[in-house]
């Protein structure tokens, strides 16, 4: 079945550390579940320009989030909220940034927490950006100017339930690749152990770990698996790791693919959440619609998820492409 008829519906695995003001949890596949701390809407990959009618598409997004009858209480972004800075000239930035700035003050009446995506990043593709480097809000400044966030990444919490927002873009010699540079990783291991006592969302742009990034093409080539290093965390298996040792870690949300999947591993739930532009504002990617996914929290430390598609059909430009 295609996404858009699809539903998600998900479920962690029973707490196994107490949690403050968390009871532990006794039946985690209850079909109806009471004590639910947040709702919580998770709109990524927007990809916002004055073209293909993304104003509107956003405009649309935001409407039918807003008109649930069970509406979310908060909207987390997960990255590439412009169609793209990283390769960008300085003027063309700056409309892009202003006509999302302009939707979202328009049409969003929820708080908003934002996360950093590759393309909202200012100029690393020096030559096509013509930028020396040296311009202000040069690189990650610009999205952190943007938004007001407290850096490139930084937490918050919402009764018993934490939230990490990470940072998943670093430069490579050729491009950009999938990782947490040291820093962040150690700022990492001390908010999963200050917060130990306390049910942990990590927000990142790029998956950790994804089923969807291996069916994105053709990356079976000469009998391997290949993939990008800019397509998933290539720091998975420290980040798994890590994880295992605070069964508290419980969900793990990313975009960047344009594609929908959930994976499972050690407890740890990653779920990839589509894009609200699917194909860049020109039609569904693959099996994907435009969407965004709504998550309800609870106090027990279980989770539920859906990906709502929102109705939003491509206009065929003059030429008479979509």
């Amino acid at each position: 079945m295609r996404i858009r008829r699809r539903d998600f519906l998900t479920a962690a695995v029973p707490a196994l550390l107490g949690a403050g003001g968390c009871a532990l949890s006794k039946s985690a596949s209850q079909e109806k579940k009471s004590g639910r701390v947040l709702r919580f809407a998770h709109f990524t990959d927007i990809h916002m320009e004055p073209k293909r009618k993304a104003p509107e598409g956003l405009a649309k997004a935001l409407r039918h989030m807003q008109s649930l009858e069970d509406r979310p209480s908060l909207l987390i972004t997960g990255g590439d909220h412009v169609m793209d800075a990283f390769a960008a000239k300085p003027d063309w930035v700056a409309v892009q940034y202003e006509t999302f700035r302009t939707v979202m003050r328009e049409h969003c009446a929820v708080p908003v927490r934002y996360c950093i995506g590759n393309h909202d990043v200012w100029g690393w593709n020096k030559e096509y950006s013509q930028t020396t480097g040296q311009e202000p809000y040069w690189g990650k400044d610009r999205p952190i100017h943007e938004f007001g966030l407290p850096g490139r990444y930084y937490a918050f919490s919402e009764g018993c339930w934490h939230f990490i927002i990470l940072d998943s873009t670093h430069p490579s010699t050729d491009n950009y690749e999938a990782r947490l540079d040291e820093e962040q990783f150690q700022w990492l291991q001390n908010q999963l152990q200050t917060h130990r006592h306390q049910y942990i969302v990590i927000v990142s742009h790029i998956p950790i770990l994804s089923a969807a990034v291996f069916l994105d093409g053709d990356n079976a080539k000469d009998g391997h698996w290949s993939l990008p290093k800019e397509w998933m965390h290539l720091d998975a298996c420290r980040l798994k790791d890590l994880f295992k040792q605070y069964p508290n870690v419980r969900l793990c949300i990313s975009g960047h693919l344009h594609l929908v999947d959930r994976v499972e591993y050690n407890g740890v739930v990653y779920i990839c959440d589509g894009a609200v532009c699917a194909s860049w504002w020109k039609g569904d990617y693959y099996e994907c619609d435009e969407g965004y996914g709504v998550f309800d929290l609870y106090e027990d430390g279980t989770f539920r998820h859906q990906y709502l598609s929102y109705g939003w059909t491509a206009a065929p430009d003059r030429k008479g492409e979509v």
